[in-house]
C-alpha cells in the first residue's frame, strides 16, 4: 500500500508545487515586513516592545485556530466551527473546574477533549454521512454555540477561585513575554512536524490534491478525514483554554467571527482553498499579517468599520492571487 500511495502522491503533487509554495511564503513574509516598515514609519508608537508584544498576544489565539484550520483547508475542506468550538471548550473547562470542583489539569484536559470530540463529530458528518464540509461545520457551529449558552446558563464562568489558571496565558516563563505567545509558537512547531513529517500530513496533502487517486491507491480516505477534523478540534480546544485563561473566564457568547479570521490567516499565508497546498509557516505569517494590519490601523486611528473593510480587501486579494497561480499552472 505504501508503494502505491507514494506513486499516487508523486503524481498528484508535482515538484513545481514546492517551488510555488516557497515563493508564496516568501511573498507573504515580504508583505509582513513591508507592513511593519510602513506602520513603523507612520507612527513611532508602533515599533515599541510593548506594542510588538501586544501584536503577538493578539495573534496567539487566532493563530492556534488557524493552525488547526490549515489541516482541513489543505484537504479542500472547511471548518466554520473552530470559533464556537473554542468557546465550547472553554465553557467545558469552566464547568469541570468551577462547578464540578475537579483539579485544574483535568479541566484543561477536558476542555481540549471537548474540542476533539466536536472535531470528531464534524469529521464523521463529512466522511461517513457525505455532508458537504460547509454545511456539516456550519451545523456544528450552531450546535456548539447553543450548547455553550445552555451549559453556562448564558452567563460567564469565572476562574477567580482557581489559582494559576490565568498564568497559562498571561504568566511569563520568559520575562516580558506572555506564555500565550510561547504556546502559539510551540503549537506551530508541533503542527509543522505533523504536517511535514508524519503519515497524517502525507495523507492530508494527498486528499487535497486528488482524493479519488488516493482512494484508489488503497488509503482509507474516510478514516483520515475524521482524523484531520479531530486534529482541528484539538487545536480549537487549546485555543479555548488560552482564551479562557487570558480573560480569566469562559465567555459563552464569544467565538462567532473567529473562524473567519482564522480562515483569512490561512489563505493569506498561501494555503489554497482548492486544497493540496499549504504550510504551517505560511499560516503563522498570515496570522501575523492580520494582527499587524489591525494593530497598525488602530494606532493610525483608522475607524473600526474601515479596518474591517481593509481586512476584507486583503482577503479578496489573497484569494485572487491564489486563483491566478492555479491558472498559470
Amino acid at each position: 500500500m505504501s508503494t502505491r500511495l507514494a506513486h499516487a502522491y508523486k503524481k498528484t503533487i508535482p515538484t513545481l508545487s514546492k517551488q510555488s509554495g516557497a515563493a508564496q511564503k516568501l511573498l507573504a513574509f515580504a508583505s509582513l515586513i513591508m507592513l511593519v516598515l510602513i506602520f513603523s514609519l507612520s507612527s513611532s508608537n508602533f515599533f515599541q516592545f510593548d506594542n510588538l508584544v501586544a501584536i503577538m498576544l493578539s495573534t496567539a489565539v487566532i493563530g492556534v485556530l488557524a493552525l488547526g484550520s490549515t489541516f482541513v483547508i489543505i484537504t479542500s475542506g472547511i471548518d466554520l466551527a473552530v470559533g464556537t468550538v473554542m468557546t465550547f471548550s472553554a465553557v467545558m473547562a469552566g464547568v469541570i473546574i468551577t462547578t464540578w470542583q475537579l483539579p485544574m489539569p483535568l479541566g484543561i484536559l477536558g476542555g481540549i477533549l471537548a474540542g476533539a470530540i466536536c472535531g470528531l463529530i464534524s469529521g464523521l458528518l463529512v466522511a461517513k454521512m457525505k455532508i458537504p464540509p460547509f454545511i456539516a461545520t456550519l451545523a456544528m457551529m450552531m450546535v456548539t454555540k447553543g450548547l455553550s449558552l445552555v451549559i453556562s446558563g448564558a452567563k460567564p464562568i469565572y476562574f477567580t477561585d482557581t489559582p494559576g489558571f490565568t498564568q497559562i496565558s498571561m504568566g511569563s516563563i520568559i520575562s516580558g513575554i506572555p506564555n500565550a505567545i510561547l504556546i502559539f509558537f510551540g503549537a506551530a512547531i508541533v503542527a509543522s512536524i505533523i504536517l511535514t513529517k508524519t503519515i497524517i500530513g502525507r495523507y492530508n496533502f494527498a486528499l487535497g490534491s486528488n482524493e479519488e487517486s488516493t482512494r484508489l491507491s488503497g488509503v482509507n480516505v474516510d478514516y483520515w478525514k475524521i482524523v484531520i477534523y479531530t486534529l482541528t478540534g484539538v487545536f480549537s480546544g487549546i485555543a479555548g483554554i488560552m482564551m479562557a485563561s487570558r480573560l480569566n473566564s469562559a465567555q459563552p457568547a464569544l467565538g462567532s467571527g473567529y473562524e473567519l479570521e482564522a480562515i483569512a490567516a490561512v489563505v493569506i499565508g498561501g494555503t489554497s482553498l482548492s486544497g493540496g497546498k499549504g504550510s504551517i509557516l505560511g499560516t503563522v505569517i498570515g496570522a501575523l499579517i492580520m494582527s499587524v494590519l489591525t494593530n497598525g490601523l488602530r494606532i493610525l486611528s483608522v475607524k473600526q468599520e474601515w479596518q474591517t473593510v481593509i481586512v476584507g480587501i486583503v482577503i479578496v486579494l489573497a484569494v485572487y492571487a491564489d486563483m491566478m497561480r492555479r491558472r498559470k499552472k
